[in-house]
């Protein structure tokens, strides 16, 4: 199986990138408008996928630094592992991703990101890639649909780009607001946590952060501690060894060169 220091990290096509994360991904879905895209490989082939792009809620979320310019963050929209990867291959390799975009987009200063504590987990990864934590809290944005589906409420939302498809398959009537809609067709809310993580590229970034840093030891004091969709982490699983797949597009170029770990 070879160890984390032999994959190569590299960017790839958005195609790619789209067809790996619907395969390997929990929820199954991807962020059509992700624009930057790396590709993890190991023995040449394609064993992982990373989409960067612009935040679900970017007048919001760019108040989270402030003096941030409006390209200067990204949200990590995606990212899917392969179970044949080998112990502690997340993290490195989103290490090699974080450094070629510093090292391309010397304006990207910052980069969000969200652990799914309600089917997924606590982002054991991103602690173990330097991440900060910024936010704990009971979810309130995820419903499980009649037929199973979770959605997030920002979906029905009118205008919401990317939303058309599951409107239609839920019955969705223009105009009528998520809220109303959600009660109307008896979806409920998701139970568990979402959690906010911060990675800074800019490190003089970190001293404008408008909200506090928040200890790890929150995540458990709030009960909010779930591996591969277990409530209960197994004593083995540490942060910086665990292996989960997280998910969650503003640089249009493409050519970056590649880089090896």
């Amino acid at each position: 199986m070879g160890s984390a220091k032999d994959l190569r990290v590299a960017p790839i096509r958005a195609a790619d990138a789209r067809r790996f994360i619907s395969r390997n991904h929990y929820s199954g879905k991807v962020v059509n408008n992700s624009q930057l895209h790396f590709g993890v490989f190991l023995d040449k082939r394609l064993q992982g996928a990373m989409q960067f792009g612009p935040s679900t809620d970017k007048r919001r979320t760019i108040s989270l630094v402030s003096g941030t310019k409006w390209n200067g963050f990204l949200e990590l929209n995606r990212m899917a592992f392969s179970q044949f990867l080998p112990r502690n291959s997340e993290s490195r390799a989103i290490g090699v991703a974080l450094r070629i975009i510093r090292k391309h987009y010397p304006e990207i200063e910052w980069i969000l990101s969200y652990a799914d504590a309600t089917q997924c987990g606590d982002g054991a990864i991103y602690r173990a890639s330097g991440f900060v934590l910024t936010k704990v809290e009971k979810n309130t944005t995820l419903y499980r649909m009649p037929n199973g589906e979770v959605c997030a409420q920002l979906t029905f939302a009118d205008g919401h780009k990317g939303g058309g498809a599951a409107k239609r398959r839920h019955g969705y009537r223009e105009g009528e607001g998520p809220s109303r809609f959600l009660r109307r067709v008896n979806a409920v809310p998701v139970p568990g946590f979402q959690l906010r993580y911060i990675y800074f590229l800019n490190p003089a970034a970190r001293e404008r952060l408008t909200v506090p840093i928040l200890p790890f030891s929150k995540i458990a004091e709030m009960g909010a501690t779930m591996y591969r969709g277990e409530r209960t982490r197994p004593k083995q699983a540490t942060p910086g060894t665990t292996s989960e797949a997280a998910g969650q597009n503003r640089p249009g170029r493409s050519n970056s060169q590649p880089e090896a770990i």
